[in-house]
């Protein structure tokens, strides 16, 4: 593995330091990531229609309130931290996939995996039953789970994810065709 850049050390520092409740770390660190979350924001929204109502900086206000309000989570690093805003902005759009699937009524019929990342009136149905097949797949196999979110949601490479898991990346690319397998049969039920 090579050395973290400059900016990789100092935002693990000022992570450290936000966790240890230095609040002008904090200050220091939005810049640092900011570029980052619209980076990550503007992954998810390519996979949205073109007139979604949720924009790409809303979706990276809502994540950054939701990730200051972690009082409780001691960040590790930068991966840790991209993780953890991967997972947020996917509830965001969950929760905006939802709304608008209870709003149409909508039901879901047979899809793939890589449609579902499509969210247009037709597809909010079929991203709430992605999410719902991940929460099955978690009480299963949480490893898995947390696999699939942070590389289809969160568009974490492979490296970027052992690292954050903690396991070697031939496990997570064992483990990710694994999940997306059994996602398919899941979502195939539907």
């Amino acid at each position: 593995m090579t050395n973290p850049s400059p900016s990789q050390q100092e935002m693990t520092q000022l992570l450290a330091a936000w966790s240890e409740g230095d609040h002008s770390a904090l200050d220091k660190l939005a810049p640092l990531v900011n570029a980052e979350l619209h980076d990550l924001a503007r992954r998810y929204m390519r996979r949205e229609r073109p007139d979604h109502t949720l924009q790409t900086t809303a979706l990276v206000n809502e994540a950054y309130v939701r990730l200051i309000g972690q009082r409780e989570v001691r960040w590790q690093n930068r991966a840790h931290f991209f993780a953890i805003a991967a997972q947020m902005m996917r509830r965001i759009l969950i929760d905006h996939a939802r709304k608008r699937a209870s709003a149409k009524g909508g039901g879901a019929g047979k899809w793939s995996l890589e449609e579902a990342a499509v969210l247009s009136d037709e597809r909010a149905a079929e991203l709430v039953a992605l999410d719902e097949a991940l929460e099955s797949l978690t009480k299963i196999d949480e490893r898995k789970s947390k696999i699939v979110e942070l590389r289809f949601f969160g568009g974490l490479s492979v490296e970027e994810i052992a690292h954050v898991i903690g396991v070697s990346p031939d496990t997570i690319t064992r483990e990710w065709r694994r999940a997306k397998a059994w996602l398919h049969r899941e979502i195939q039920k539907v």
